[in-house]
């Protein structure tokens, strides 16, 4: 499933609210911890696409289908993963910024390295993808660390988060 994404700032709500009701027809819960994590990077990536590239992109989300009896039922994937795409029409590497405290923007890769489980990018045709995947565990709980990870806090240069 795909979205396209106009060049305009204010698309990002948009592409936020779509990913949102595209998680209605998947294994993925609203309320579960792996959907705003989703939504949040989302949101970065097509941030990055049409501020630093001024040109249209293209969302793809690759998700979990839901199981026949619905959410919580059994024969419902306890494992599975998450794969968000954005394509734009920039031929131009992404890269991560180093940023002082008081900038209010250049962390959206820093982000994207510390929520996702993967990430890349890979120039396709005149532009280029970005790409990550979020793994979704069956011992992942609200609380839990992600997938192969240890947990607790990460700082990237200039701000810290938790990982949860």
């Amino acid at each position: 499933m795909q979205l396209e994404v106009r060049p305009d700032p204010s698309e990002v709500g948009r592409a936020r609210r779509w990913a949102r009701s595209r998680l209605a027809g998947s294994a993925i819960r609203a309320d579960e911890s792996l959907a705003e994590t989703l939504v949040l990077l989302v949101s970065e990536l097509v941030t990055n696409a049409v501020v630093h590239t001024g040109r249209s992109a293209v969302l793809r989300l690759v998700l979990p289908e839901a199981a026949p009896g619905g959410p919580g039922e059994p024969g419902e994937p306890e494992e599975a993963t998450v794969r968000l795409e954005v394509d734009d029409a920039s031929d131009l590497a992404p890269v991560p910024r180093c940023v002082d405290g008081d900038a209010t923007g250049g962390r959206g890769l820093a982000l994207v390295d510390g929520l996702a489980d993967r990430w890349g990018w890979s120039r396709e045709g005149t532009g280029k993808r970005i790409w990550c995947e979020l793994d979704r565990c069956a011992e992942r709980e609200e609380t839990a660390p992600a997938c192969g990870s240890g947990g607790g806090a990460v700082a990237y240069e200039g701000y810290a988060y938790e990982v949860v």
